[in-house]
């Protein structure tokens, strides 16, 4: 894909992810945090539905959604992207700074949502702070992205399998964590939007902004093909 047409979806893509974010946050708040449909009754089918291989199951999961691992595939994103020893140490450091402030903008919108956790006695995993958007869903959907940015943009021939491996990785930490009892399942589909929108404004700016290839400068430009 050309870099006007990534920055062009790119665009189109925050856009629709920030408005479709922002009318479920005003929801959320406007409730007064209070469960939105559906997620009374996914939560209590989770806390009625718990056997101890799926639990460890998904204990495994979401633990995998912060600490070192999400920093790692950020790190492995930004080895991909590069062909040269310098390129991949710019494309690391700007694949973790995305993870990084993405993480910081999404810690600022909790505090200002300030939404509370379900009840205590439902959890099953350690879990702080309040509850809108998911903190563990959008570390790893952030993560998860910007994987399958790396491996759509280095491997394309081989992108559906590595796509739904990593993709699906991603999808799965949401879901535990409306499965362990310490989120809404609204919380989970905010966390998934905010990484949306905040990947797509990172790949906006990054096609917008970083210095023009041999490939970019061969594009045929608008007059040229007049």
């Amino acid at each position: 894909m050309k870099r006007q047409d990534t920055a062009d979806l790119a665009g189109s893509t925050a856009l629709g992810a920030l408005v479709a974010f922002v009318l479920l946050a005003l929801t959320v708040t406007g409730r007064g945090g209070a469960p939105l449909p559906g997620d009374a009754s996914l939560h209590a089918w989770s806390v009625s539905h718990r056997p101890h291989v799926m639990v460890a199951a998904a204990r495994a999961v979401t633990y995998t959604g912060t600490g070192f691992v999400p920093y790692l595939l950020a790190i492995l994103a930004g080895l991909l992207l590069g062909r040269t020893v310098r390129q991949r140490a710019l494309a690391t450091a700007a694949c973790l700074v995305c993870l990084i402030a993405g993480q910081a903008a999404r810690y600022g919108v909790m505090a200002l949502t300030a939404r509370p956790r379900p009840a205590t006695q439902d959890w099953i995993t350690h879990a702080s702070g309040w509850s809108f958007p998911s903190g563990h869903t959008t570390t790893a959907a952030l993560a998860a992205g910007l994987l399958a940015l790396a491996i759509v943009a280095r491997a394309p021939r081989a992108a559906a399998g590595l796509l739904a491996v990593v993709l699906g990785w991603g999808f799965l930490v949401g879901l535990t964590r409306v499965y362990l009892g310490v989120h809404w399942f609204s919380d989970v589909v905010g966390g998934w939007l905010f990484a949306l929108c905040w990947l797509s404004l990172c790949t906006y700016a990054a096609a917008r902004l970083t210095p023009r290839t041999d490939a970019d400068v061969s594009e045929p430009t608008a007059t040229s093909a007049a």
